[in-house]
């Protein structure tokens, strides 16, 4: 037999016996790998939307607005199309400010473009769902449709005047909802706003018949795309207002909403990964015993110790690997909703980017190699007579621990004892807390903040989308981060008490009580977790500061008290139920199996 046959058949024959081992690690890198590579991803598949809004819409490489108007404003515009380095122009044309109700009482400001009825060589809006502008009809940017929950068909009320939706479409001459308006009256500031289509007659109307504020836009296709910064700052206009936003810009803007996504998944899969080493790492070591007698076999029937590395590790490596190809898998499917939440982009989102798949590949690997290589190295370095023999480990003998502890209720004792006979163990679990308290650290300061909405006047009748998204992101990786920190509790504490099988057994033998072991167990667990669930506070608030607005308000002591105490009552509630299963087993079972 060949020895990657050998390797092979051997790690299959592992998986199969320890499935719950197997499950656990590659649930918890598909969710570290999957959320590392939709957070690296983020900013590319923007731009590769808003690219191919781009090309699908034939967007200007450059707008150019003015809050003034008239003969001047109108001649300015047209020179500036006819310069040499311009290739094709639409406009000038007017931008309307105006305010919009739905049906269903939805306000919100919105910028009214008056466009021909006969799409322009640049900036022709992509229509998906009905047709272009008619006279008396309305079209509506997908994205702030999709807000108002408006389809074709449904009437909309512009500045006091009913009009039908005849249409939605794209367009990348604009930033995405809810920035549509570019610049605000008179070239000044804008507010959170939407965008629609009328006809130039019925924009023109809107106008003058309700005196509201007017701005003159124009869209420019250059020879030179590249070369906006260079046009812009060589066309001077005097005596006349304009503002050029160039297509680099629209681009950077849309990346403005995702501005806190990125660090919420790329530090959410940071805190996954070190609870996938966390959970696999207690594992590993509650196999130590079982993997140096597998060691020592395949010595004695001469294998070498390279060989023995390769069964122990290529399991953990395969595993791993299987998990970040399927978390590349779900960050491919999860990537359009992540990277477009306000559905005003066009195309396909495409996948991760071959920087989100090593980083993802790499953080695997660690996972993999973190959470097994010492056991592996001792296994291999273990000499083959002591690895078959198994020798019993004698605990260090500490006076003043034994003095101390002597002193304590029997179930603190026995929980004080598991302790210090394992303080990794220990570490591992203040680890696991302080994170899932970090989490909820996050979600708290996160609820906490106040936020202006996108309806009229920052009413909170239309949602701030980017504030739903961060939350909806936020939310998700903490569910994710709390589901793995419970199964790491749980495994921690029936690791604990398997090994600690014979040492529970003896101390019922001197009349500790099923009861009192169950406590003792589940106090093993919440020594370290207190400690843990206290240092997880001010661990999320420092984390927290690093991406924090310079406003940001920090959520009532009250709150943070409540994530503490949930920690703590979940850790115990979470170590009771395999507590009391394992203290109920026959003492004389366990005794007579470690002596067999």
């Amino acid at each position: 037999m060949g020895s990657l046959t050998l390797v092979l058949r051997l790690v299959l024959a592992d998986v199969r016996r320890h499935r719950a081992q197997a499950a656990l690690l590659l649930l918890a890198v598909t969710v570290a790998t999957a959320t590392l590579a939709s957070g690296w991803s983020l900013s590319d598949v923007n731009d590769a939307l808003y690219e191919r809004t781009r090309a699908a819409t034939a967007g200007p490489d450059l707008v150019v607005l003015s809050g003034d108007t008239g003969r001047a404003v109108t001649s300015a515009l047209r020179t500036l199309a006819g310069d040499r380095e311009v290739v094709a122009h639409h406009g000038p044309y007017r931008v309307v400010y105006a305010d919009l109700t739905t049906r269903g009482s939805l306000s919100s400001a919105v910028v009214v473009h008056g466009f021909a009825e006969k799409p322009a060589a640049v900036n022709r809006p992509l229509v998906t769902s009905g047709r272009w502008v008619r006279p008396g009809g309305t079209v509506l940017e997908r994205g702030f449709a999709t807000a108002l929950g408006v389809e074709v068909g449904d009437d909309v009320t512009i500045a006091g005047r009913t009009y039908p939706v005849v249409g939605i479409a794209v367009t990348a001459a604009t930033s995405i909802y809810p920035w549509a308006a570019q610049i605000g009256p008179g070239g000044g500031p804008s507010d959170s706003s939407g965008l629609a289509w009328m006809t130039v007659a019925d924009a023109r109307t809107l106008a003058s018949s309700h005196d509201l504020p007017v701005t003159l836009a124009m869209d420019l296709k250059l020879r030179d795309p590249a070369a906006t910064e260079a046009f812009r700052h060589s066309h001077h206009v005097t005596g006349v207002r304009v503002n050029f936003h160039s297509w680099q810009f629209k681009a950077q803007q849309d990346d403005v909403i995702l501005k806190r996504s990125r660090p919420i998944l790329v530090v959410g899969s940071w805190l996954l990964g070190l609870l996938a080493v966390t959970g696999v790492a207690a594992l590993a070591a509650g196999r130590a015993a079982e993997q140096t007698r597998r060691a020592g076999l395949l010595k004695a029937v001469g294998a070498t110790p390279g060989l023995i590395a390769a069964v122990l590790l290529t399991e953990y490596l395969a595993l791993a690997l299987a998990g970040d190809a399927l978390g590349l898998l779900i960050a491919r499917l999860t990537l359009p909703a992540v990277a477009s939440p306000t559905a005003s982009r066009f195309g396909d989102a495409g996948g991760p980017t071959g920087a989100a798949v090593i980083a993802a590949t790499v953080l695997a690997l660690a996972v993999a190699a973190l959470s097994t290589l010492r056991p592996t190295l001792r296994a291999v370095r273990t000499a083959t007579v002591t690895a078959l023999a198994a020798p019993v480990q004698q605990p260090r003998h500490r006076p003043w621990l034994t003095a101390l502890s002597a002193l304590l209720p029997t179930p603190l004792l026995l929980g004080l004892r598991l302790t210090a006979r394992r303080p990794g163990r220990a570490v591992l679990q203040a680890c696991c807390t302080a994170t899932a308290v970090v989490a909820m650290v996050a979600v708290l300061t996160q609820h906490a903040q106040p936020e202006r909405g996108y309806g009229l006047g920052g009413s909170s009748v239309l949602p701030n989308l980017r504030g739903e998204h961060d939350r909806q992101l936020l939310l998700v990786v903490t569910v994710l981060l709390l589901v793995l920190a419970v199964v790491n509790t749980v495994t921690l504490t029936w690791t604990t008490a398997m090994e600690a099988r014979a040492n529970l057994a003896i101390a019922r033998t001197l009349g500790a009580t099923p009861g009192q072991v169950a406590a003792g167990l589940s106090a093993a667990q919440l020594l370290p977790a207190l400690p843990g669930a206290l240092a997880g506070v001010p661990l999320g608030q420092g984390l927290l500061a690093l991406f924090a607005a310079r406003n940001a308000v920090d959520p009532p002591s009250s709150w943070l008290a409540g994530a503490v105490l949930v920690a703590v009552l979940a850790t115990a509630a979470l170590t009771a139920l395999p507590a009391r299963l394992l203290s109920r087993t026959s003492v004389a079972r366990v005794l007579s199996a470690e002596t067999a």
